[in-house]
């Protein structure tokens, strides 16, 4: 291949329209990527970012449009194509086998063989590990994928495409599943990979994050390209109204609290993890009426078996759990439910939604036995479905699936609303909306267990926060005490940075 003119874009997507039934996902888009730059792609949920990224890969084939790859125009119809043009692509969702070594999962498809005919593994194994220290990755080319971390899997994921000889990398939203200190590594990586010539775009609805990496910005809205920016001239104001078409406020008008009686109360509850040890040990806490609080942590320390454990679809081995008073740690999930309990789960999709259910389906799931308002909760929460009640609810976007979830939870008029990362993965207006729901909530005197990995979201939503560690309450602060270094102490296992224990 010919090298490029030294001003010659990366990338140049050029009045891109991709339509699925009902939806017009992609507008006459417009993208210009410059050779060696960190490229951010911003947008609401449903804005035609993953889509647009998708036509770039091959997964999907663009209805019109031109695409040049290092100025040459390029037909990609698969994924194929983009590889042989050394495109390479990090879904949200990994494409890794969890039973396989890190180095299997790498050269799958590519698999090297000795003169006898056998996979050489070690030879795949040593190309892995040159790969990961050239790069800083730091990733065991004999690890199980199924016993490293999120963050580790994506690192996996990186090697996967350069092993390909991938230098064009896209990422769609690389930070909504990593902690806080995963993300730093991960931006660390990016201005690695930069370094060393290759070009990276990022879907992201992260604000923070674009500042800290990215060179420039494109943002879409509604399937259509608003504007090219660049970050370093950009605030987060400005960007925030482009994305959204409207100003957001960051700033939560968060009033003094003013508990009643407690509603929930945990003592000593100890919960399994699914291979044996406990993923909760001996955790006690109480949430009262008119109140949230917030439950802090590095992902995998025990919130999620802790947020099962209360709404009763994991069971507990031992401590109680009282709901105004009265023991409900044996309840089955539909007394909770009755009684009062709301949940919003970690994960949307695998818990939360019924997808190939009509959203008026999903609405009523737990309220089957009254009359369906499903339009009324449609207008509402501001649900936006292309077909109204008769949308496929897995059509929605991740935004709006959330906005389902919590409509039909408070809908139930809750005294207990369990919340379990309410934002992750949704942009800067779905955000604000469910923030200023969840604050509106507690003004109505509801009892709100808030479980969060975003420092940012505890601390300006929370009453009261107690950092977790390895499935126990390391200790607990108010609002008034809470900072970003002292609960980012506390979740690393630290009593607080000066010693004293809060609990």
């Amino acid at each position: 291949m010919d090298a490029p003119a030294v001003d010659t874009p990366a990338i140049e997507m050029i009045d891109i329209t991709k339509v699925f039934p009902g939806v017009v996902a992609n507008d006459r888009v417009n993208l210009t990527v410059r050779e060696g730059e960190i490229h951010a792609l911003l947008g609401e949920n449903g804005a035609g970012k993953s889509t647009l990224m998708s036509v770039l890969f091959g997964i999907y084939e663009a209805d019109s449009g031109v695409i040049r790859i290092r100025g040459k125009e390029a037909v990609i119809r698969n994924p194929n194509d983009a590889i042989a043009l050394r495109i390479g692509m990090v879904h949200q969702h990994f494409k890794l086998t969890p039973n396989f070594t890190v180095a299997e999962n790498i050269v799958l498809g590519l698999e090297r063989r000795n003169r006898f005919g056998n996979l050489d593994m070690a030879a795949a194994e040593q190309k892995t590990a040159e790969l990961s220290a050239a790069y800083g990755l730091a990733v065991d080319p004999r690890s199980r994928i199924e016993d490293i971390t999120v963050g580790m899997q994506q690192r996996v994921e990186i090697l996967k495409i350069l092993y390909r000889n991938a230098d064009i990398l896209i990422f769609d939203e690389p930070t909504a599943v990593l902690t806080p200190q995963e993300i730093d590594e991960l931006l660390i990586i990016f201005n690695r990979l930069k370094a060393e010539g290759k070009t990276i775009i990022f879907i992201t609805h992260k604000l923070k994050e674009i500042k800290a990496a990215a060179d420039r910005c494109t943002v879409l809205r509604r399937g259509r390209t608003i504007d090219t920016v660049a970050v370093k001239d950009a605030d987060t104001m400005e960007l925030a109204e482009k994305m959204v078409g409207r100003a957001v406020n960051f700033k939560l008008d968060r009033k003094p609290a003013h508990p009643g009686g407690t509603v929930l109360r945990i003592e000593d509850l100890h919960v399994a993890d699914s291979r044996g040890p406990y993923a909760v040990k001996g955790f006690s806490l109480e949430v009262r009426a008119g109140e949230v609080v917030g439950v802090a942590g590095v992902d995998g320390n025990g919130q999620s078996e802790l947020a099962a454990a209360i709404y009763g679809l994991l069971p507990v081995k031992s401590g109680r759990i009282l709901f105004k008073g009265r023991d409900i740690t044996r309840r089955s999930i539909a007394e909770r439910i009755k009684l009062g309990i709301a949940y919003v789960p970690d994960d949307r999709q695998k818990y939360g939604l019924a997808l190939d259910f009509y959203l008026y389906e999903s609405l009523m799931l737990k309220g089957y036995r009254q009359p369906p308002f499903a339009q009324n909760l449609i207008d509402q929460f501001d649900i936006r479905a292309e077909n109204g009640p008769l949308t496929r609810t897995g059509d929605l976007s991740g935004g709006n699936q959330q906005k389902a979830i919590i409509a039909r939870e408070l809908s139930l008029d809750p005294e207990l609303l369990i919340v379990s990362q309410p934002t992750r993965g949704l942009d800067v207006g779905a955000v604000e909306y469910i923030h200023t729901r969840i604050l509106a909530e507690r003004d109505k005197g509801r009892a709100i267990l808030l479980i969060s990995f975003e420092l940012d979201e505890i601390l300006g939503l929370c009453d009261r926060i107690a950092a977790i560690s390895r499935g126990s309450i390391v200790g607990i602060v108010t609002a008034e005490e809470a900072t970003e270094r002292r609960i980012g102490a506390m979740m690393g296992g630290l009593a607080s940075p000066e010693g004293r224990n809060y609990a």
